[in-house]
């Protein structure tokens, strides 16, 4: 029966302490597309995405062109001169791949270009959802559609430090067990 007792009572106190606590959450994409600033960064965003795209479909038109021709001239080619046009039409398509892919790569132009546009918008709307958070007295705020996921976390939530150390406490524990 002490037992059982004991178990309620841990369980209501942290049934309580859980109360306490407040946790909100926040639509985050609706945020930002109901902003003038965020919009107008997408926009241009979209443009450079574009006219980029399009840069890079002349230069494929332009190596369609080069193979065309170099379809209808092959027979008057001699090997030598075969194999020039081929190396010709390899590096142009290599060029352009390398284009596309300083462009559009994960670490290319529109990633930069994401960066310096959406960032400070991003920054705004973090920023106020702290001061919200902190004016309000919430402990926890996660974004509605888990895209974002924790966008405020109070410091008390933190248990890096307590992990850390028990990770040191339990190797120096091993190491104990294992060279000791």
């Amino acid at each position: 029966m002490k037992k059982f007792i004991l178990g309620l009572t841990v369980i209501l106190l942290s049934t309580l302490s859980v109360s306490a606590q407040k946790i909100g959450v926040v639509d985050i994409n609706s945020v930002l597309e109901s902003m003038d600033d965020y919009q107008a960064a997408q926009a241009e965003l979209d443009k450079v995405a574009a006219q980029w795209r399009q840069d890079i479909a002349k230069e494929y038109d332009q190596i369609k062109s080069m193979y065309n021709r170099y379809q209808a001239e092959q027979v008057l080619l001699n090997d030598e001169q075969k194999i020039q046009k081929e190396e010709e039409i390899v590096a142009k398509e290599k060029d352009v791949r390398e284009l596309q892919k300083r462009r559009f790569g994960p670490e290319g132009d529109l990633f930069k270009k994401r960066q310096e546009l959406i960032s400070p918008v991003q920054d705004k709307v973090y920023f106020a959802i702290e001061d919200f958070a902190a004016d309000r007295g919430y402990d926890l705020i996660l974004d509605k559609n888990g895209a974002a996921g924790i966008l405020f976390a109070s410091d008390d939530f933190d248990k890096t430090a307590d992990i850390l150390k028990r990770i040191k406490k339990k190797h120096k524990h091993i190491l104990n067990k294992h060279c000791g």
